[in-house]
Formats: C-alpha cells, sequence, structure tokens
C-alpha cells in the first residue's frame, strides 16, 4: 500500500491512523513525516504536539538521529510551542552539537556529510546551487559541522614549521658562539 498524498496534508485522525499501521505502507518517510508536523496546517498546536509524541514513540532512534540528519528541524520538534530565551535556544544549540559528537563517537563515522551538511544553503532563494549536494570538502559547501575540540588541520603543519625554523636559528646561534671563542 502506498501514501497518494503529502503527509502535511494529514488530518490528527490520519495521522494518528498512520502511525499505527506505517508498516503497511512502502513508500513511509520517517523524516518526511517529522517535518510535515512543522508544515501542516490543519493541525493546531497542541495536536501537532500529540503528533510528534506519537512519532517520537514510535520512532526513537530516527528522532534522536534527526538531529545529526536535520538539526534544525530537530529544535523545531522539541521546541514546539516553548517560548526560549536567547539563553535556553543557546543551550538547546549546545545540546544539540554535544549529542551530534557522541552519535559520531558512537557510530564510528569519520564523515561528517549528513542531510543538510551535504547540501549547498546559502541563504539565498535565487542561488542556482540551493539544495545541491555536494562532496565531503567541496568548495561550494557553504557550512560545516564543527565542534570545539576540532584539531586544526593545518595546525601540525604550522607548528613543525615553527619547530624546524627553532632548530635553525638555535643552530646558528650555537655555530656562532663556537665561532667568536
Amino acid at each position: 500500500m502506498k501514501i497518494n498524498r503529502k503527509l502535511n496534508t494529514f488530518t490528527y485522525s490520519e495521522y494518528v491512523y498512520l502511525l499505527e499501521q506505517y508498516k503497511k505502507f512502502t513508500n513511509f518517510n520517517t523524516l518526511g513525516l517529522f517535518r510535515s508536523i512543522l508544515e501542516n496546517q490543519k493541525l493546531d498546536l497542541e495536536q501537532k504536539i500529540q503528533v510528534r509524541d506519537l512519532a517520537t514513540a514510535a520512532f526513537t532512534t530516527t528522532f534522536d538521529f534527526l538531529q545529526l540528519k536535520d538539526p534544525d528541524t530537530y529544535f523545531l520538534l522539541c521546541n514546539l510551542g516553548a517560548e526560549l530565551t536567547v539563553a535556553d535556544e543557546r543551550k538547546a544549540w549546545d545540546d544539540i552539537r554535544f549529542n551530534q559528537q557522541r552519535i559520531l563517537a558512537s557510530k564510528k563515522l569519520r564523515h561528517r556529510n549528513f542531510g543538510t551538511y551535504s547540501k549547498h544553503e546559502c541563504g539565498y532563494e535565487t542561488c542556482h546551487l540551493k539544495g545541491l549536494m555536494l562532496r565531503p570538502g567541496s568548495r561550494l559547501k557553504y557550512s560545516e559541522m564543527h565542534f570545539c575540540s576540532d584539531r586544526s588541520r593545518y595546525g601540525a603543519q604550522a607548528k613543525s614549521d615553527t619547530r624546524k625554523q627553532e632548530r635553525k636559528t638555535k643552530k646558528q646561534l650555537i655555530t656562532r658562539c663556537l665561532e667568536s671563542e
């Protein structure tokens, strides 16, 4: 069986039925489900929160991985209907970054090319590259997943160059002292 409509056009009762019978649908998309909760105009705020709670109960691991794949959607879903201060918002984003690091470490993934981080998102509606899938490390990539604990790629080379220069100056200083004596 297939879902022949967009998920963001469903009513509350259709969402409940869909979540109970999701295994019967061959084209069921969990990421689309979570995004449709935010985009749905037919649901009021209380119904959106109830659908979110049902969806997170049914798809716990998918919802947790959503903070790595699409952190903006995860943030909006977690704070649906909540009035946040700037400090609360910053704390939530810090928690998301910490959980992203934890998920990457637990799954032993070496690359960070997931979901929204693998697409060109510069913020301009007229950009001809908008939504284009890119390779990791591409010049066209607009944003990258990075953490405070990351080390600079060029730090080791710079440290090596400074040590090499220090050795040369130390050697020159020693030869001058020996020549002057």
